[in-house]
């Protein structure tokens, strides 16, 4: 919910006071949360105070990487995003071993004072291009609401979101109705962040390499096809860890490839904008997630408790890859749009520079210089009008040309 005015304040003040400001919040919600002794105060350290540190944190920092990067964009996003793969499973670690030694109140204020000095550092470090660019941080730029391409990506979000969500806070949960000991579902957790650190710099690199939409599809749908091939059959320790390493790897696909994904949609100029309203457009999707599992979940069913949470969540993967999928098929089509467009613009340059030197005595001499006067009419003679926008666009999205552009062996 704080992305708008993250969004907001980095085009008035810049992104290193934003993401100061995030420091500041999330250090205060680890040190006040240490001297808690209501729920009101958890609610308010960890709840209000670590959202707007967080919120400011990520957001302005995300659309940072992929400002200086073109052929290795992906790759770069990817390493970013593997950070909370491997920072979510050391902070698990250490977590886990500071509270019986040291109480839960110094475990979070070393927490706090590890993130301060680790944030502060780093966020005083980064530099945008912001100016370069030209990029435009506009909270609410609700034109984007009217491209399809833009919808689908959110759909893309949406699903994705319900499916990961489900599957990062159940998986742990889920160990424990086959018979697993809660250590053992400590573990299986602590793969599934192991497997999202070292997965994601991978996706990166193949999305690159085979096209950023191409892979963010196709991933996505693999995390779903895991999800019903081997998570429903999973009974036993060694098969949970192998899931939860391999499904780590593609379940987060959609944080290491969300930046690259929508610059290809709708460019850099707009993507802090465009990532505002994506932020925002996630908090349902996030917020009820976890509801829908516990929703689902049967406890009646031993050993098959999680049989619909487990469906539940490969059906939204399948859903979010189908989302994407239209829009590579849009994109396809776009390029070759454009590449007529170019190679047209091209040949009427030729024609008019031929034209202009003339190797003999040129028959429509007269016709030209009587329409001298008249620069409207020699206009009309000399440069044919381009084709409407609208109409290419909506070529573009008729169903023959989407269907051609899903099914064409392309990277994008």
């Amino acid at each position: 919910m704080i992305a708008p005015l993250a969004t907001y304040l980095i085009g008035l003040f810049g992104t290193r006071f934003v993401l100061n400001l995030g420091v500041f919040f999330e250090t205060l919600s680890m040190i006040g949360a240490s001297f808690a002794y209501e729920k009101w105060h958890i609610f308010l350290s960890q709840g209000v105070c670590f959202g707007f540190g967080m919120g400011f944190l990520f957001v302005g920092s995300v659309g940072i990487a992929p400002q200086w990067f073109l052929r290795r964009r992906s790759v770069a996003n990817g390493i970013t995003a593997a950070g909370s793969g491997i920072g979510g499973l050391m902070y698990s670690l250490a977590t886990g071993a500071m509270i019986p030694r040291l109480g839960l109140s110094w475990a979070f204020r070393i927490l706090g004072i590890v993130s301060f000095v680790v944030n502060v550092i780093a966020a005083n470090l980064l530099k945008d291009r912001n100016k370069a660019i030209g990029s435009r941080h506009k909270a609410f730029h609700l034109p984007l609401f009217k491209r399809p391409e833009f919808l689908l990506y959110l759909g893309w979000g949406v699903l994705s979101m319900l499916g990961y969500v489900v599957l990062l806070f159940s998986l742990a949960n889920f160990a424990l109705s086959v018979g697993l000991s809660p250590h053992q579902g400590s573990i299986v957790s602590a793969l599934l962040n192991l497997g999202q650190g070292l997965g994601r710099p991978f996706v990166g690199m193949f999305s690159d390499r085979l096209g950023r939409i191409n892979v963010a599809t196709f991933l996505t749908f693999l995390c779903g096809l895991f999800c019903f091939v081997i998570w429903i059959f999973a009974r036993s320790m060694g098969v949970l860890c192998f899931f939860a390493i391999i499904v780590g790897t593609v379940a987060g696909t959609y944080w290491a490839t969300v930046s690259p994904v929508l610059a290809e949609i709708i460019g850099l100029r707009d993507l802090p904008s465009g990532l505002s309203l994506t932020w925002i457009v996630l908090v349902p999707p996030t917020t009820v997630a976890e509801a829908i599992a516990l929703v689902l979940r049967d406890e009646s069913k031993h050993g098959s408790a999680y049989l619909r949470v487990q469906i539940f969540t490969g059906c939204m993967y399948f859903g979010a890859a189908a989302c994407l999928w239209l829009v590579r098929g849009w994109k396809v089509g776009e390029i070759a749009q454009r590449e007529r467009e170019e190679a047209a613009a091209a040949a009427r340059a030729g024609s008019l520079t031929k034209a202009e030197k003339p190797d003999g005595p040129c028959p429509e001499k007269d016709s030209i210089e009587n329409s001298a006067g008249h620069p409207q009419q020699q206009q009309q003679q000399t440069a044919p009008a381009l084709p409407a926008p609208e109409t290419s666009k909506t070529e573009i999205w008729s169903p023959l040309a989407l269907v051609r552009g899903m099914l064409a062996w392309k990277r994008v």
